[in-house]
């Protein structure tokens, strides 16, 4: 190869480097501008959204939080989510978990017909699918109610969660799956010299080796669970069992006519915190579990 030659691939790859470098750049400020925008109204008094809505704000406004905890009962909408959220990524992991590593590690006669449902998974939308959903378990409170005196199925935060993990297993085993196949099956060969069994390797060996992988999938479902409205709005009717996002748009709803801009902003950041939090601090298992296979089906 000519030195021209070298000097034009040598003058293209910078170029490519840069034209990534902006890129990046504008991405990410298109994604941190919203974001820091939104953490200065909710600290702003509702006098300051007449104004410019780039000035900074003249104060710390904390009654905003007070007010949106309290009056708009974004306490109790978060203790609920965090309750549905946590249920739902524990039966999410717990039958996942198993799940997968069979799939991945063992051929039995039904094995690809498993893959193959679960794969198919992947492309329903579970939007389509709530109606169907609540028709079904509407359909089964009446008789509960017959036998044992209460309904179970609607209005329920353990329900809720198991719908959650349902529409999330899919995606989850197909990750998990992806992740067991790409590892050496000598750890597991050794452990069966050592006399451990199938369970046993799978909780003392496997899992400890899959533990980036889990943190990705355990974020990923966290943030969905987290930030899901349309099932939590149609199977959670009463008031009091409604969790952060259609809390959130009740207030948004009630701020707005009230004019009480920085109460509805407050929500939305109350809404935000746990998520930024949970990323900073899994962001390194979350980078290895994309980067050792999780990912690569």
């Amino acid at each position: 190869m000519s030195k021209t030659n070298k000097g034009a691939i040598k003058e293209t790859s910078k170029f490519a480097k840069v034209f990534i470098y902006l890129m990046l750049f504008f991405l990410a400020i298109i994604i941190i501008v919203p974001v820091a925008w939104v953490f200065m109204a909710s600290i702003k008094e509702n006098s300051e959204f007449y104004r410019s809505p780039w000035a900074l704000p003249e104060g710390f406004h904390f009654q905003n939080f007070i007010d949106a905890w309290q009056k708009a009962s974004m306490g109790s909408f978060m203790l609920n989510s965090v309750i549905v959220t946590a249920l739902a990524i524990l039966l999410l992991i717990v039958i996942s978990l198993p799940a997968a590593y069979v799939l991945a590690r063992f051929k039995f006669r039904s094995s690809k017909f498993w893959n193959v449902l679960f794969m198919a998974g992947l492309f329903i939308n579970v939007n389509y699918i709530v109606v169907p959903i609540f028709l079904m378990l509407g359909d089964a409170d009446p008789y509960l109610r017959q036998t044992i005196g209460k309904p179970f199925f609607l209005n329920n935060l353990f329900v809720l969660a198991l719908v959650y993990a349902a529409t999330a297993l899919p995606f989850t085993i197909y990750l998990l799956s992806g992740y067991f196949k790409s590892l050496a099956k000598d750890y597991e060969e050794a452990a069966y010299v050592d006399g451990a069994g199938y369970f046993r390797t799978m909780v003392q060996v496997i899992l400890p080796m899959a533990k980036p992988s889990i943190v990705t999938v355990i974020l990923f479902n966290f943030l969905a669970f987290w930030n899901e409205y349309i099932i939590s709005m149609t199977l959670l009717t009463k008031p009091e069992l409604k969790t952060l996002p259609v809390g959130l748009m009740n207030l948004m709803a009630a701020q707005r006519s009230a004019v009480q801009y920085g109460q509805m902003y407050a929500g939305l950041v109350i809404v935000m915190l746990p998520t930024l939090i949970l990323y900073m601090c899994v962001q390194k298992k979350l980078t290895e579990g994309m980067t050792l296979g999780g990912l690569k089906g």
